[in-house]
């Protein structure tokens, strides 16, 4: 497991692109509208979504993009007890490398998470 902050981890990650963003901006702004776009709502709800970004990002051992979804989980309310099990499907299909960047993701969501969001499930 990282003992990485995802906070600064996401820090980073934007400040790095900073300068990107700015010569490719066009290229920025779409892949911008192509996530908005991807997230929401629809037959699956935003929160639907972010998990299965969360499960690519577990599976590819992404943990920028572990960081990022964790945080949009958050945001979107998601519960512990629906984190874990959608950990336990990307466990059963990346085996131990995926156990690992759950183990991760789990890290993150404790740090990120309110309170109130440990407790429900």
């Amino acid at each position: 497991m990282s003992t990485f902050n995802h906070n600064d981890l996401m820090r980073d990650i934007n400040a790095s692109l900073a300068p990107f963003r700015k010569t490719q901006g066009n290229a920025m702004a779409g892949f911008g509208q192509l996530a908005k776009a991807a997230i929401t709502d629809g037959a699956l709800s935003a929160k639907h979504k972010e998990l299965v970004a969360l499960a690519i990002a577990v599976t590819q051992r992404c943990s920028g993009c572990i960081g990022f979804h964790v945080k949009a989980l958050v945001q979107l309310g998601c519960t512990r007890a629906e984190l874990e099990e959608m950990l336990s499907v990307c466990v059963y299909m990346g085996g131990g490398p995926a156990l690992m960047y759950a183990a991760e993701a789990i890290a993150a969501w404790e740090k990120m998470a309110p309170q109130d969001l440990h407790a429900r499930v």
